[in-house]
């Protein structure tokens, strides 16, 4: 489960504070589908952020599984994104002279994961993303709906109970949109997987279980599909 717990973010540009999250109050069950919607600069990156462990709240508590990642030194922020999380991001970062097979299995190298079982593990996460006749193609001879493919195939080959994904869809065309948002679905019901998605796509977002409006850092609106 995800709590956030008054969760505040503020950051200083010169005198003038901005507060990209506003005592924000929120609670993720697990196998849950979220999207989190709102205007650029809403603070859904930021919110995003401070769940999967990639930035501090100024204040309140961020609570996943019991742990309070507020209070979590570097080297266990570390950790937990590497065994927890599997995060997919709008502009794929994949390495552009890696294979895909390999762009998956970066992960498992950090995670000291034996060459054989990196590269089962790898083939495998592929094949259940359908890029099985893929696996040694670099990103320049992948379409992005591939290359973002690829993206999650690396964000679940380390088994994580969580998948956070921001605007996976930005750089991609309608179809290919909606295939990687029904593919994120698939994914979250067939392995109860906790997805948090962020999107600036109200089509997109209406594939969740529930969305959630951010304005100004607070949550605005929530409501379920349709």
């Amino acid at each position: 489960m995800i709590e956030l717990k008054q969760v505040t973010r503020t950051y200083k540009m010169g005198e003038q504070k901005i507060h990209a999250l506003d005592h924000v109050d929120l609670t993720i069950a697990d196998g849950e589908f979220v999207a989190v919607i709102g205007p650029s600069g809403s603070g859904k990156s930021t919110l995003l952020h401070v769940v999967g462990g990639l930035d501090t709240p100024t204040g309140g508590e961020v609570v996943v599984d019991g742990r309070d990642l507020s209070q979590a030194k570097d080297r266990e922020l570390a950790h937990f994104r590497n065994k927890q999380i599997g995060f997919v991001f709008q502009t794929f970062n994949l390495q552009p002279t890696y294979t895909a097979l390999e762009n998956v299995a970066l992960p498992l190298v950090f995670a000291r994961v034996p060459p054989k079982e990196r590269r089962v593990k790898a083939q495998s996460a592929l094949e259940v993303v359908g890029l099985a006749e893929r696996l040694r193609h670099r990103p320049a001879q992948l379409s992005g709906g591939e290359r973002q493919r690829v993206a999650i195939a690396r964000a679940l080959v380390t088994d994580p109970a969580y998948i956070l994904a921001d605007e996976p869809t930005g750089n991609l065309d309608s179809a290919t949109s909606r295939e990687i948002v029904a593919l994120l679905d698939r994914l979250h019901q067939e392995r109860a997987l906790t997805v948090l998605l962020v999107t600036h796509d109200a089509e997109m977002a209406a594939l969740a279980d529930r969305q959630i409006t951010l304005r100004d850092g607070r949550i605005a609106a929530e409501g379920g599909a349709a």
